[in-house]
């Protein structure tokens, strides 16, 4: 039989009482930034940042190579890592990626805090906020790679060519976008083929842009910055060089 739970009631409420009260006193302590009862693990060994494009394009080799086999480390995480960051940010590779959610930059290449400077938008398209946002990480920042990184099955390419082949108009700011991957468009494909070769072609449009901006090519000149173009293949993980 289930018992009555009205002879109960006051200490219920005393029960209840006290639980809203260690509700409140954890509540302040997260609103007052108060850290875990238990002590912060100790910080791995800081690791050898890349200074250099080569190095820079080794380290994400080699972190894509840990993504795609399922041994991430998920470097630079640790309260010691978040705390020297408040004082600054030298992050080693530049990458403009597309806002695809499947192509997150830090992820596919094994990166954590402070080392990579992320830019993303539709089929990379450049704009100014973009290209002023790349020029802060390349001359305040000092990066000396910029990675333009395309990737497998783009919706973004995918709608400006079958809007191309349409001669449909696509709502508003969408147009825009393809307005600006419509040079890219390879005419000798047909098919899933032409939007596959014109991902990789719209790649090479965009670096060979970047890499023609007069304060970007001052850098490449100098040998302080290399500009390349990458896509990751959804269906293997792999991220790959474009000429």
């Amino acid at each position: 039989m289930i018992p009555d739970p009205t002879p109960h009631v006051p200490a219920r409420r005393s029960l209840i009482r006290t639980a809203l009260t260690g509700a409140a006193v954890l509540g302040a302590g997260l609103t007052a930034g108060a850290g875990p009862a238990t002590a912060a693990p100790a910080a791995p060994p800081a690791r050898k940042r890349p200074a250099t494009a080569e190095e820079a394009l080794r380290e994400l080799a080699a972190g894509n190579r840990r993504w795609r086999t399922f041994r991430e480390r998920h470097p630079d995480e640790s309260p010691a890592v978040r705390q020297s960051l408040t004082t600054g940010q030298h992050p080693f590779a530049l990458v403009l990626g597309c806002i695809d959610s499947r192509v997150p930059p830090e992820l596919v290449f094994d990166q954590g805090l402070g080392d990579l400077m992320t830019i993303r938008s539709a089929g990379q398209v450049l704009d100014e906020a973009v290209l002023g946002s790349l020029a802060y990480g390349v001359l305040e920042l000092g990066i000396p790679l910029l990675m333009v990184l395309g990737h497998q099955s783009c919706g973004a390419v995918r709608a400006t060519v079958e809007a191309d082949e349409s001669g449909a108009q696509l709502p508003n700011h969408i147009q825009y976008l393809a307005d600006q991957i419509r040079p890219a468009i390879d005419r000798t494909q047909e098919g899933d083929a032409r939007i596959d070769a014109t991902i990789d072609a719209n790649i090479r449009l965009i670096r060979a842009r970047l890499a023609a901006e007069p304060d970007l090519a001052a850098k490449v000149d100098s040998g302080a910055l290399a500009v390349v173009g990458a896509r990751y293949e959804l269906t293997t993980q792999r991220v790959h060089r474009i000429g």
